[in-house]
């Protein structure tokens, strides 16, 4: 592809891909809303959370046997239309039908998420093209946040919230129409389309070994987000300000995507994790000394700059394992696995304090990221990560 259509085809991917982002990205606000609405308990609401994260495990598993077999175009109008639908009737319905609604909002937001980074994978620049998609998704999202919980949630509470994330997914289901084909990618989709099911899920056992990592990774840090506005809440923060803090912070978010974006896969050896880890490690311990609005804003907006770079490096390291492009839609898997036992252990690791909680999210940065550091150190210096991964 010329590099007009290049351009093209990340930016459609990109937008498809917010599609699968909105849910997560919007989870702590929603998951808040729905407590205040339905009267949930923490625990009630760490299990609702899993649910949403069940379904985008399935999603995802059906994503890697399916993807290269399906079109792409209809795919992202069909999952649109499907997360339309759930929101609506979840507006409406009562306690007891959320748990379904919200695994099947789970599902279709897997198949959003993987067709956008397997997309993504197919670009030379992994770092450039995964930071772009990450850039635009946030830089959405945080203009969600601004709106939802200051003025849409104050006044019409979770069904006025499920509603609007209906409106702005039938707008982004336009970029269906500037989606590639298959073909775009030359033989390589071609192949996969001949793969049996068995194959699908055959991949380097390095690369198996990073997704573990990045699934620890996860279940720390989501574990942390999805009780981050109860954090805030529990400071005695008005819903004002909350709104600022995650609309800010996923604003930050998207700026530390396209600084990647720009710099590519340009850093040293060493760097990306070392970065990583200081900036969440910096925003753990503020959000540890917060007692009111500045700590707890400024904590949140550090760590989440981390947790995006953490996850861009590890996705594109992850990517450069696998030539063929199809792990990468594993990513999401893990994710989803992390967003079910993060929010989980969250629940029951808080009490009278989110201390141990934020004990545990340092913990799950340290360990992967080190991991990841051995596997770039082994795999870029005695051998090219292509082969590499072959063997």
């Amino acid at each position: 592809m010329n590099g007009r259509k290049t351009l093209s085809v990340m930016l459609a991917a990109s937008f498809a891909s917010t599609i699968g982002g909105l849910p997560f990205n919007t989870l702590p606000v929603l998951l808040g809303s729905l407590a205040d609405s339905f009267g949930f308990s923490a625990e009630q609401i760490g299990r609702l959370g899993a649910a949403c994260f069940a379904g985008y495990l399935l999603g995802t598993l059906v994503s890697v046997a399916s993807m290269d077999r399906l079109n792409w175009r209809w795919l992202t109008l069909g999952c649109a239309g499907g997360a339309v639908l759930v929101l609506l009737a979840s507006s409406q319905l009562p306690a007891q039908a959320q748990m379904p609604l919200w695994g099947l909002l789970g599902f279709f937001s897997a198949l959003m998420t993987c067709l956008g980074l397997r997309i993504m994978a197919e670009m030379l620049d992994k770092e450039r093209a995964l930071g772009l998609r990450q850039g635009i998704e946030l830089a959405l999202v945080a203009a969600v946040l601004f709106i939802l919980p200051s003025l849409v949630i104050t006044q019409f509470h979770y069904p006025g919230a499920a509603l609007f994330l209906a409106g702005i997914v039938l707008v982004l289901s336009l970029s269906a129409f500037a989606l590639p084909h298959r073909s775009d990618f030359g033989s390589s989709a071609v192949k996969n389309q001949a793969l049996t099911l068995a194959a699908s899920f055959s991949f380097p056992s390095v690369a198996y070994a990073a997704l573990f990592f990045f699934f620890l990774f996860g279940t720390g840090q989501i574990g942390l987000w999805a009780f981050l506005e109860r954090y805030g809440n529990a400071l005695a923060l008005l819903p004002t300000e909350l709104g600022i803090v995650f609309a800010v912070l996923k604003l930050l978010g998207g700026a530390a995507a396209l600084v990647l974006a720009l710099a590519g896969n340009r850093f040293s050896l060493g760097i990306p994790y070392l970065l990583t880890l200081v900036t969440i490690s910096l925003g753990l311990l503020l959000l540890g000394k917060a007692e009111g609005f500045l700590l707890y804003a400024l904590g949140s907006w550090i760590w989440e700059v981390g947790f995006t770079w953490g996850c861009i490096f590890q996705t594109a390291a992850i990517a450069r394992l696998d030539p063929s492009g199809r792990s990468i839609m594993l990513i999401p898997a893990a994710f989803a696995l992390s967003s079910i036992a993060g929010p989980l252990l969250a629940g029951k690791l808080i009490g009278e304090s989110f201390t141990p909680l934020l004990w545990f999210a340092l913990g799950c940065a340290v360990i992967p990221l080190i991991g990841f550091y051995i596997f770039k150190l082994r795999y870029t210096t005695t051998k090219p990560l292509a082969s590499a991964a072959a063997t």
